[in-house]
């Protein structure tokens, strides 16, 4: 892309003059429009060092109002609280919300490219952060987003001169880093480098426009151009559906819950508290393994109203040091978190290295409540198992272990919980008119569950099917699963 590149075709000052108003104005009316359409735009700058990045986003926002949209200047580096997290977790920190634009001064492809070239990624961990790079700008564009991606392109020899009028101003001397030399030193080294990544994460959802940035008037133009084009054709396409991708990865077949025997799934009490006892001082164990290791463990639990997630969560709690877990109790979304992907939320929910997180429900809400409340649309939650699939994928690759719990209870335990509760003053605040609704679609849930099961109870992170007609059966073997998985882990 770059090799080939034959820069900008010059015009007429008078032309630039009038074509560079006209955009500006394009933008903001266009900009006005992106609120009501709730259409969230990412406008990602890249480039040679020198090549303007900062001084271009200034006037590319000129016109727009500053209420609706923000910049966002990405480190060349991720600090050492950043490392503890995916590698794209600082950058999805960062979308926009739905009808707002985000700037980013550098996104992804800095860090890739600098790890290349320092030589600290193999061939096969910079495929990886390919593939990481792709599937998140597919699923953000699948989901809603304009992602225009714009490489400010240089010569050797501009760059030079302007890395040497930045050093002779005693003003501007401070701008120049020892990056910027290497880089200039090291062109054609980069220039292979930024090649390959251009050509790897070019799609047509996500395309690359590669801008000449000699002229720095000229460069205005040709981004001006390219950033009306995206949002009026995005303008246009807010209402498709995207193709629904079949599933790549291995899967682990479990029975549908219907199948899933309850009866006899118990245990005393006397073997419940010799049992509990000893599986919490062995998960207290693993847990100052996982510390020192820097292992994060993310526990999902799932499953019916009433059906003991809370009592389940809580003998796993108290086995560890609470300064090494956090539970999130997942409800309805808050509205900054509705204008985002669906996997926004629990992208900022993760876990660092050494740390555990236990979602009380999760993000596979987009399957069953969102399914059947119609919250999404049929296209978006049936796109959604392959989107969870790949996010739980980027989990497991960052070296998370990932534990699904679905705690199943037959529709006659759950009447006799709901009424105890329902006659119980200390337990009434636990029943709500919510819950008695979603019982009446019971069914429909039901078939949802083991849909989301068959397609989503993948090798490397299994569904775990908890009976739970017994609470303390299902304590026991929730303890169990999560020590297994953690010695495995470990081993």
């Amino acid at each position: 892309m770059l090799k080939d590149f034959k820069g900008f075709r010059s015009i007429d000052k008078e032309e630039l003059r009038s074509g560079i108003r006209e955009e500006r104005e394009h933008l903001s009316a266009s900009q006005m429009k992106l609120p009501e359409a709730k259409l969230p735009v990412m406008v990602i700058f890249e480039g040679w060092n020198a090549a303007g990045k900062g001084e271009l986003i200034g006037k590319v926002i000129r016109n727009i109002d500053p209420r609706f949209f923000k910049v966002a200047t990405m480190d060349r580096h991720p600090n050492e609280e950043e490392k503890r997290y995916p590698f794209l977790h600082r950058y999805i920190k960062e979308i926009p919300e739905a009808g707002k634009i985000r700037f980013y001064d550098t996104c992804w492809m800095e860090e890739v490219v600098d790890n290349v070239m320092e030589g600290s990624l193999s061939d096969d961990e910079y495929k990886k952060k390919i593939r990481s790079i792709n599937i998140t700008e597919r699923q953000l564009c699948d989901n809603g987003y304009l992602v225009i991606k714009f490489f400010l392109h240089i010569s050797k020899k501009e760059q030079k001169k302007r890395l040497e009028n930045l050093q002779s101003d005693k003003d501007t001397k401070w701008r120049v880093e020892k990056e910027d030399l290497v880089q200039n030193k090291n062109y054609d080294d980069y220039l292979e480098v930024f090649e390959r990544y251009l050509e790897d994460t070019n799609s047509s959802r996500a395309p690359w426009y590669v801008i000449d940035a000699k002229d720095k008037k000229e460069a205005e133009y040709q981004i001006l151009q390219y950033l009306n084009r995206g949002i009026d054709v995005a303008l246009t396409n807010t209402k498709m559906n995207v193709p629904i991708l079949q599933n790549t990865f291995p899967m682990k077949k479990l029975p549908k819950l219907a199948e899933i025997p309850l009866e006899g799934k118990t245990v005393s009490e006397e073997e419940y508290d010799a049992e509990l006892e000893k599986l919490q001082k062995e998960l207290s164990d693993l847990g100052n393994r996982l510390y020192r290791k820097k292992i994060p463990v993310i526990i999902a639990y799932e499953g019916w109203d009433a059906a003991g997630k809370g009592g389940n969560i809580k003998r796993i709690t108290e086995a560890l040091d609470p300064r090494d877990y956090v539970v999130e109790p997942i409800a309805s979304p808050e509205p900054h978190e509705k204008a985002r992907h669906y996997l926004w939320r629990f992208w900022t929910r993760l876990p660092k290295t050494g740390h555990i997180t236990i979602f009380d429900r999760t993000w596979y809400g987009r399957v069953m409540v969102e399914r059947l409340e119609g919250f999404c649309s049929e296209n978006d939650w049936q796109r959604a198992y392959n989107e969870i699939n790949e996010f739980e994928k980027e989990l497991t690759d960052w070296g998370a272990v990932i534990i699904k719990f679905w705690i199943q209870i037959d529709k006659d335990t759950q009447l006799q919980r709901f009424t105890d509760r329902q006659n119980t003053p200390e337990k009434q605040w636990k029943i709500t008119d919510e819950d008695w609704r979603n019982r009446e679609k019971w069914d429909l849930y039901e078939d949802a569950v083991d849909e989301m099961i068959a397609k989503t109870s993948t090798a490397f992170a299994p569904w775990h099917i908890i009976e739970s007609v017994d609470k303390k059966y299902a304590r026991l073997k929730a303890l169990r699963i999560v020590i297994e998985q953690i010695k495995k882990r470990l081993s």
